[in-house]
């Protein structure tokens, strides 16, 4: 019998999902994580990206994230995102406008802008559609 760890995924708005994985990945502050059943204990930021949850060796559900916090027990992973979408459900429309203007106020270099929030907007804005692209290839 396969090994599993029980996941969630929460947001501000809702709960994402609640169920059992063979295997998470996610995206950390210092580089991509894999977590697996009775993995040591952690906590770390998550940068914007793919929350990637095997269920078995034939399925998995990406979702994106904005960024959020990971908790990982030896039997229970928790992420805090932000802002977690599942790939299925991205607008790719609104991603590609978002990401667009985060370009356009970018290149402005005679605009009083935050900067900071520009570049945010922009990488959630393509990491977003990494995540569909990714999605997409896999067959979703």
């Amino acid at each position: 019998m396969t090994m599993t760890v029980h996941v969630d995924i929460v947001s501000a708005e809702k709960e994402i999902f609640s169920g059992l994985a063979e295997m998470i990945f996610a995206p950390a502050e210092l580089g991509e994580l894999g977590i697996t059943p009775r993995h040591a204990p952690l906590i770390t930021r998550l940068n914007p990206g793919e929350v990637r949850v095997k269920v078995s060796s034939t399925e998995s559900y990406p979702f994106f994230i904005s960024g959020g916090l990971l908790e990982i027990q030896p039997n229970v992973v928790t992420i805090l995102a932000d802002t977690a979408i599942r790939a299925k459900d991205i607008d790719e429309a609104a991603a590609i406008e978002a990401k667009v203007r985060a370009e356009e106020i970018l290149a402005d270099k005679n605009s009083r802008i935050d900067y900071a929030s520009a570049e945010k907007q922009l990488h959630q804005a393509i990491m977003q559609l990494r995540t569909l692209e990714r999605f997409r290839k896999r067959g979703g």
